[in-house]
């Protein structure tokens, strides 16, 4: 069962949207045309219809003059939503990038303040940790400038879920509760929208409580928030659900009840579907709670009474959830044959949720399976389970170390706060002391006053200082958040190899310590030059990216290396794809190794007379080849091991790391062999 925040979206429109492409030549100025073109656009957003939105955004950004830099910020922003937060965020941060730009160009506030937000969110995913920190410092200068309280805690809100998305529950939370201090102040007036929003804060305060293990905080929450959802019927929906989580966590298992008795009684009022998909898994949540104190008949009761809901009101994910919950039931009662159909129903659905939800699924299969005397699929399913469980630990440890890493910070932060306090009170007591002197003597007073200014001179510079050492350990938090990861676990095995050779030489033969003490000052040697590709190579391994096959032609994938070395002069270019053939998989991936592969072999042409580089495409044994020829000096296989040794991090020093095209060929199952001759050229080629 998943554990979600509350969130509502209210979209408010007086007209109907009928979607109908606007005549331009109906208006007489070009002002009039971008208009009726921008109302076009927003009729798409309203509805959610994002792949429409993108080709109309795209075509507002041809209409639009070059020096006309409110309108390219506007349409560069709708086509720039129009991209997935989750896998397309690289798309969605260049287009948001541009409408922050061109808004700043037309001192368009609003606009710029829009895409920041988009921003911060979109490099969450994208793993931009520079920029992330800069949006982070101007919507914070939007905050501190800022008169309109209202729009200053919308957008406290938005970098609270900034920091709760990357793991620092804590200062997540006082951001969130902060920010209701601005909207507080507008409830008075008596806006829906204030009130609901307002109610909504509250209820995402309770749950983030209750995900940091302080349910009855989170109830507090939760009780001040009904008043404010009273007339938004899914907010009370929501509610409702949410005190049965926690009186069933505490447990209290009448009060449960009773919440539940006025949920149902609440129903009878309303037909919404959103409300019956809530009161779905408030009945799951009594499953559940039944399920692990063993009484499976009153389980089933309220699985049962769940799915009698699903026909009409479910969403494919609810329908998901009670086929698990069927599942889970049977599966403890030993009844493996009956288990089965359900779990496998809801698979599909689970997986593409979260991690969590779809571990626990995986464990139900595995058990099921087991149960029913299919080893093999039991351990296929119990292998999927262990992997998302080591990567929800590695993510847990990551967000515990972020959260550590914060309050130090915050600890820090309040020691410096202290020492400046003590500061400005010890400045003022001699500020005392020099005024009483003043009125003693005047030449002494005269004196005193030059000893002030200068002391005054010497506090600027401190302050200066301070600032640039401030700066200076900013920088370093963000290069060691890189470097944390990728440089730390190669030291380590250096450290370990010495410590063992000195510790234990008689676990060693003599070809091992060699093989060794080789590797040890191979490693040493090549530290610095490895600097830059182990930078580049973070933000692949940091942000785990993952690959999205595709069919696509091979003949674009060798169209765009045309295009992108179209600048290389003396170099003649062959590009040999006869079969014109396909390929299903991460065109971005190969696309990389291809340009930094012609990169590498361009370097190795300087100097060589007549340069050549030839790519061929042909298909043997069932399998597709893409190979690179080139007639330069050629290279030893040391001079590639980095293709193959996952433990080299040295690469040919032009172009991309070899270490992160054998990473980047890995993830996408591509195999790279070479055949390099030395004064006779080199043929690298990629098994697909």
């Amino acid at each position: 069962m998943r554990n979600r925040f509350v969130v509502f979206l209210f979209f408010m429109s007086s007209f109907c949207f009928s979607q109908k492409e606007p005549n331009l030549s109906a208006f007489k100025t070009q002002k009039e045309k971008l208009q009726a073109w921008a109302e076009y656009c927003d009729e798409f957003l309203a509805v959610e219809n994002y792949k429409q939105l993108r080709i109309v955004g795209k075509k507002g950004i041809q209409l639009t003059a070059k020096n006309d830099y409110k309108n390219l910020s506007l349409f560069n922003f709708y086509v720039g939503v129009s991209f997935d937060f989750g896998s397309e965020t690289d798309s969605l941060s260049y287009y948001m990038e541009k409408s922050e730009q061109l808004g700043r160009k037309a001192k368009n506030t609003k606009r710029t303040i829009e895409a920041l937000k988009i921003m911060l969110v979109s490099y969450k995913n994208y793993g931009s940790t520079f920029k992330r920190e800069r949006v982070l410092r101007e919507l914070q200068k939007v905050i501190d400038t800022s008169r309109n309280e209202f729009e200053k805690s919308k957008i406290i809100g938005e970098i609270s879920d900034y920091y709760i998305n990357i793991g620092q529950y804590e200062k997540g939370l006082q951001l969130k509760i902060d920010g209701l201090k601005g909207r507080k102040k507008h409830l008075s007036e008596g806006n829906y929208n204030d009130t609901i929003n307002y109610g909504v804060q509250l209820v995402n305060i309770s749950e983030l409580y209750v995900t940091m293990g302080n349910p009855q905080k989170g109830l507090e929450y939760l009780t001040e928030s009904e008043p404010f959802l009273a007339k938004y019927k899914e907010g009370v929906a929501a509610v409702h659900k949410d005190f049965i989580s926690i009186y069933l966590k505490q447990p209290d298992l009448p009060k449960a009840e009773e919440r539940y008795a006025k949920f149902k009684a609440f129903l009878k009022t309303v037909d919404l579907g959103d409300c019956f998909e809530y009161f779905i898994e408030s009945n799951l949540l009594f499953s559940d709670y039944y399920l692990e104190k063993n009484q499976n008949a009153k389980a089933l009761e309220y699985a049962n009474y769940a799915n009698s809901l699903v026909p009409k009101y479910a969403s494919n994910f609810s329908k998901a959830q009670v086929n698990q919950m069927f599942g889970k039931i049977y599966l403890q009662q030993k009844d493996y044959s009956k288990a089965l159909p359900f779990l496998q129903l809801a698979e599909p659905i689970i997986k593409e949720d979260s991690p969590e939800a779809n571990s626990a699924l995986q464990k139900l299969l595995a058990d099921t399976y087991d149960g029913l005397g299919n080893k093999n699929l039991a351990y296929h399913h119990l292998k999927i389970y262990n992997e998302l469980q080591e990567k929800l630990l590695a993510e847990k440890a990551k967000k515990n170390l972020a959260e550590m890493e914060a309050k130090y910070q915050n600890n820090a932060k309040k020691q410096e706060i202290l020492n400046k306090n003590l500061q400005i009170d010890a400045a003022n007591k001699q500020k005392y002391y020099f005024v009483g002197g003043l009125f003693l003597l005047t030449i002494i007073g005269g004196l005193l006053f030059y000893q002030s200014r200068k002391r005054k001179q010497t506090n600027q510079k401190l302050q200066l200082l301070n600032s640039e050492l401030d700066e200076a350990n900013k920088t370093k938090t963000r290069f060691f958040s890189i470097l944390n990861h990728d440089l730390r676990g190669p030291v380590a095995n250096l450290v370990f190899f010495l410590q063992l050779q000195k510790e234990s030489p008689e676990l060693l033969d003599e070809e091992s310590i060699q093989r060794m003490q080789d590797k040890t000052m191979s490693g040493a040697e090549n530290l610095l030059a490895s600097m830059e590709d182990i930078l580049q190579w973070s933000k692949s391994q940091m942000e785990n990216f993952k690959p999205q096959p595709q069919q696509f032609q091979i003949a674009t994938l060798f169209d765009d290396t045309k295009k992108h070395f179209s600048s290389v002069e003396n170099i003649q270019f062959q590009f040999e794809n006869p079969s014109n053939l396909t390929l299903v998989t991460d065109e971005n991936y190969l696309k990389t190794i291809v340009r930094n592969l012609t990169g590498n072999a361009i370097k190795a042409l300087v100097d060589v007379p007549h340069p050549m580089i030839i790519w061929k495409a042909f298909h043997e044994n069932g399998n597709t080849f893409l190979s690179i020829t080139d007639n330069g000096k050629g290279a030893t296989d040391e001079e590639f091991k980095a293709l193959y040794d996952e433990k080299e991090v040295s690469g040919i020093k032009s172009g991309l790391g070899l270490h992160l095209i054998r990473d980047l060929a890995k993830a996408i199952d591509c195999q790279i062999k070479v055949d390099s001759k030395l004064n006779e050229g080199t043929t690298i080629t990629l098994k697909l």
